[in-house]
């Protein structure tokens, strides 16, 4: 049986095929531009559709879902979709409301927990920057939101606009403006990830394991102190999905 998992975030769309002992295999992405939905057609290789099925998780616009549901039906057999559960294979949930809780953040937490059982930092960087805490016994201690360096350089350039988007470098007292919005931003998202370390330390006894996720989370990695970078945790998570068998 052909098994595929799909990833839909805000930003970019990314899908890998699952080998037969249930691991990924190589991952593509591409972003959300008008061609996106070819750009999968030509990644993803004509299979039998009766013997094939895929797993899908969206945090995307209801018209990018919509759409990938579309390509999806003429090339799998079976479609199912992951949604956020209250209890899953040793994962239980903070919120009391785990609906609320977006997909992308449970299946991360699903991900860390099969990956070992100890206390986990997750910490996604894509358009908004999430931080999750798990423990060593798979309890999910509740975790942050807040906008990305990008975003905040982004919403800084629309309220002033001599202020570049992007450029410059992260040091730790900038003497240009480029250098001091990238450190300025990326600086704001290192100190609450570092914040959220200490504060985890002193709740659990002992410091988590920090992943990084998401497509800038690979900028900020070198500032973090034993950080490691997981940029397939949510496909991951949807592969755990997968081999639980859970229904849609």
């Amino acid at each position: 049986m052909t098994q595929w998992v799909f990833d839909l975030g805000n930003s970019r769309v990314k899908g890998a095929p699952l080998r037969a002992d249930g691991t990924l295999g190589e991952v593509l992405a591409t972003g959300y531009d008008g061609e996106f939905i070819a750009v999968l057609e030509a990644a993803v290789p004509a299979i039998d559709m009766q013997g094939s099925s895929a797993v899908l998780a969206s945090v995307a616009s209801p018209a990018r879902t919509a759409a990938v549901v579309d390509w999806l039906t003429t090339r799998f057999g079976c479609i199912s979709i992951a949604r956020t559960q209250p209890a899953l294979a040793g994962v239980r949930i903070a919120y009391a409301d785990p609906g609320r809780l977006g997909v992308d953040r449970f299946l991360a937490l699903l991900a860390a927990c099969a990956r070992a059982a100890r206390p986990w930092l997750l910490v996604g960087i894509g358009t908004a920057v999430t931080v999750d805490l798990l423990d060593a016994d798979g309890r999910h201690r509740g975790g942050r939101i807040a906008p990305s360096p990008r975003l905040m350089r982004e919403a800084l350039q629309q309220a002033a606009a001599q202020l570049p988007s992007q450029g410059g470098g992260y040091v730790e007292f900038a003497t240009d403006t480029l250098d001091a919005l990238a450190s300025g931003c990326g600086g704001a998202a290192l100190g609450l990830i570092e914040r959220s370390l200490q504060h985890a330390h002193d709740l659990l006894g002992e410091r988590p394991a920090l992943l990084l996720h998401g497509g800038g989370a690979a900028e900020l990695a070198p500032a973090l102190r034993d950080g490691e970078l997981a940029p397939a945790l949510v496909l991951e998570g949807l592969a755990a999905w997968a081999r639980l068998g859970t229904a849609a």
